[in-house]
Parts: structure tokens; C-alpha cells; sequence
């Protein structure tokens, strides 16, 4: 049974799903219909971070231009440019029994490409949602739906995976940026030019 998530809930991930190892952190959206003239390009990115809540370099920030991280321990599985269709509409895979003992959390967000430039933001997004699904029996064992909070944000936190001592836990989120990907970046201790 899945269990659905309000803003700023946490819950057990590996203590409650003892046979967790693999993990699919699934995230779909659908776009508001609007004359913009542009497609909506929306982005999953994770960013692994130490235990000052930063990440330390690229190394540490997956995303479409850096699929893997973590010693290959989190991977993004590519862009989806358009967002359409059912279901996911990106996915980063975590393999929790991999991710390496200096990592504390593990933040998954989403921007809007070129966001300012094609005059989009979250308020034109609805359905957006986050689930994790054990990759090994394609059981989904949680579900946050984000709501429609948001206005001109043009970054969103979706949600952290963290750790508590050897178990990992999962924190629903939900905290918009308006800045795009640099105020994102920035809150996790990284410069993007």
C-alpha cells in the first residue's frame, strides 16, 4: 500500500521496507495549456550533501549534463524534454546500500529550463508529484503530491532522503526558489554561472 505524504512529513524508508536497497525517486508533472509559444523543459537534479547539509562540487550535483554521482551510487536515468505523457517524467535511481558514508542527504528538485527567458514558472505546473518505488520488486512505497502552492517559483525542493544512523528516512519538502537553478545551487553550497 502506498502512503501519501503532506508537505513537510517524514517517514521511514529502509527501517519500515527492511529489503530496501534500490530505490526509483520518480517525479512527474503536467503543464497548465497556455499561448506561451514554448514547451515546458522541467529538470529532476539530485545533490548529494555532506554533513553541513552542502555538496562539495559538480561531483556532488546530478543532473542531465552529470548522470551519475556518489560513486555511481545515484544515477539519473535522462532528460525528458516535454513532460509528456503519463506517469514519471524523470527518474533518478539511489542505491542506498552504495551511497558513500559521507553523504548525509540527498536532496531531488526540479527547475524549469530557461525559465525567466521563456516567461514560465510553477504557478503554470500542476500534478507534480514525487514517489519512491523499491526498483527490486516495483513496489511504490510513497507518494508526496506537491499541491498548486506555488506562483513564480522557477526551482522547487521537492524532497531529501536523509540518513538516521544506518536507516534512511524521507522528508517531503516542497519549498519553492525563484532564482532558477542558481538560487537552487546556492542553497546547496554550489556556484552556478
Amino acid at each position: 500500500m502506498t502512503i501519501s505524504l503532506a508537505k513537510g512529513q517524514r517517514i521511514d524508508l529502509t527501517k519500515t521496507n527492511p529489503g530496501l536497497k534500490k530505490a526509483i525517486i520518480g517525479l512527474g508533472w503536467d503543464t497548465n495549456k497556455y499561448t506561451g509559444g514554448h514547451d515546458f523543459d522541467l529538470d529532476a537534479s539530485a545533490f548529494l550533501l555532506h554533513e553541513d547539509g552542502k555538496a562539495k562540487g559538480i561531483q556532488d550535483f546530478i543532473f542531465y549534463n552529470n548522470l551519475t554521482g556518489g560513486n555511481g551510487s545515484v544515477e539519473h536515468t535522462g532528460d525528458n524534454r516535454t513532460g509528456e505523457g503519463e506517469g514519471d517524467d524523470e527518474q533518478i535511481r539511489v542505491d542506498l546500500s552504495a551511497v558513500p558514508s559521507n553523504i548525509h542527504r540527498i536532496g531531488i528538485t526540479v527547475t524549469i529550463h530557461d525559465a525567466n527567458a521563456r516567461g514560465q514558472n510553477f504557478g503554470q505546473v500542476s500534478n507534480a508529484f514525487v514517489r519512491v518505488v523499491d526498483e527490486e520488486t516495483n513496489r511504490e512505497i510513497l507518494r508526496f503530491d506537491l499541491g498548486e502552492e506555488f506562483s513564480v517559483e522557477t526551482a522547487v525542493v521537492i524532497c531529501e532522503l536523509y540518513r538516521h544512523g544506518s536507516e534512511w528516512k524521507f522528508q517531503a519538502i516542497g519549498s519553492g526558489f525563484s532564482g532558477g537553478l542558481q538560487s537552487l545551487c546556492k542553497n546547496y553550497g554550489l556556484d552556478a554561472q
